[in-house]
C-alpha cells in the first residue's frame, strides 16, 4: 500500500472519531463519570507525567505504548519498561512492557497495566463489619508499530480489558490507533491518536457501559542551541472536559535531567472553594546510569493526597 493510502485512511478513521467525540463533547458534563473502566485514562511512565502527561506528539520512548503507539516503529534493539505508581489513599499501579523489533521499520510489543484499588471493609446494613475485600483492574496489550519512509509513523494496540470487586468481575476490548510525525532532526514531532475504541462485554452489574473513549494530539519541540525539550498535548475525553498539557524537559546536565510540567486535569482534584495552587503541576527527575533510565516523577492531588512515580527503562543486546 502507498504511503498516500496508508494517510488517507488514517484521516477517515481519524474523522469519524472526531465526529464521534465532538456530538458527545456537547453533552460533556452529563457524562462525566459514565464510562466503564474510567483507570484507562490514568497516564503512565515517570518521564511523562513529570512532563504535565504531554507526550502524544513526543512518543520518542517506551511510554508510547500507553501515549502513542506508532512510537514504537523504528525501534532499533529490544526495549522495556517498568513501573510502579503510589497513588492517591491506597491506590497502588504497575506497568511492565517489551518492544521488539522486527525489521528496521517494524516492530512489535506487549504490555501489561494494572490497577489495585487497595482494601475496604465490608458491613452489613446494620453497620455490623463483615470482614474486608479488594478490587483491581488490569490491561493486557499487544501493539504494533510500522514506520512510512523517515517522517511518519503509524501503530495499533489490541487491549483486553479486566475488572474485579469482590466476586465480581466485568471485561471489555479495545484498541488504540496512532500516527506520529517528525521532521529530519527531530526537532519537531506531532502526533495524534484514538484512545479506548471498544467496548464493554460484561459489566459488574447489569448495565453495561462505553469505555472511555479518548482523542489525543500533541507536538513537541527542541529550541535550536537550547538544551531543552518542550511538548503540548490537547486531550478530548468524551465523558469529561478537554484536557490541555504541557510540559518540559532540560537535559544540559546530562545524564541527569529535569522536568516539569501541568495539566488542567489537576483542577478535578480541588475540592469545592479549594485554594489548593498546586494540583495539575508536576515535577521530575531522570537519571541515565549505563543502559538503564530511572525516572521519578511527583504530582500533588489537593484534597485527594499524592502521587509518586518510579520507571526504569532500558534495552537488551541483540
Amino acid at each position: 500500500m502507498k504511503r498516500s493510502s496508508y494517510l488517507f485512511v488514517l484521516t477517515t478513521v481519524l474523522a469519524l472519531t472526531v465526529g464521534t467525540v465532538s456530538e458527545s463533547v456537547a453533552d460533556i458534563n452529563s457524562k462525566v463519570g459514565t464510562s466503564a473502566f474510567p483507570f484507562l485514562k490514568i497516564n503512565i511512565g515517570a518521564r511523562a507525567i513529570g512532563m504535565g502527561g504531554a507526550a502524544t506528539g513526543l512518543a520518542d520512548d517506551e511510554s508510547a505504548l500507553y501515549y502513542n503507539p506508532s512510537g514504537i516503529a523504528g525501534t532499533k534493539e529490544t526495549r522495556w519498561i517498568g513501573g510502579y505508581h503510589n497513588y492517591f489513599v491506597d491506590m497502588q499501579s504497575g506497568f511492565v512492557g517489551m518492544i521488539f523489533p522486527l525489521s528496521e521499520k517494524s516492530a512489535v510489543a506487549g504490555y501489561f497495566d494494572y490497577l489495585g484499588y487497595g482494601e475496604f471493609v465490608e458491613t452489613d446494613t446494620s453497620g455490623q463489619r463483615l470482614g474486608t475485600f479488594g478490587g483491581g483492574d488490569m490491561v493486557l496489550a499487544a501493539t504494533y508499530g510500522h514506520q512510512l519512509g523517515y517522517r511518519f509513523k503509524l501503530g495499533v494496540s489490541a487491549k483486553f480489558i479486566f475488572e474485579k470487586v469482590q466476586e465480581y468481575s466485568a471485561t471489555g476490548f479495545a484498541f488504540d490507533m496512532g500516527a506520529r510525525y517528525s521532521d529530519d532532526r527531530e526537532r519537531f514531532t506531532g502526533g495524534v491518536m484514538i484512545q479506548n475504541l471498544g467496548k464493554q462485554l460484561s459489566a459488574l452489574g447489569v448495565e453495561k457501559y462505553r469505555l472511555p473513549l479518548t482523542l489525543r494530539g500533541g507536538i513537541s519541540y527542541r529550541p535550536r542551541g537550547l538544551p531543552l525539550l518542550l511538548a503540548s498535548d490537547l486531550i478530548m475525553p468524551v465523558d469529561n472536559d478537554i484536557e490541555i498539557a504541557v510540559g518540559g524537559e532540560y537535559y544540559e546536565l546530562k545524564p541527569l535531567y529535569l522536568r516539569m510540567g501541568w495539566t488542567s486535569f489537576g483542577s478535578n482534584y480541588r475540592a469545592l472553594n479549594s485554594d489548593d495552587k498546586w494540583a495539575g503541576l508536576t515535577f521530575g527527575v531522570g537519571f541515565d546510569y549505563e543502559r538503564l533510565h530511572f525516572a521519578y516523577a511527583y504530582a500533588p492531588g489537593a484534597e485527594l493526597g499524592e502521587s509518586h512515580r518510579i520507571t526504569v527503562t532500558g534495552g537488551l543486546h541483540k
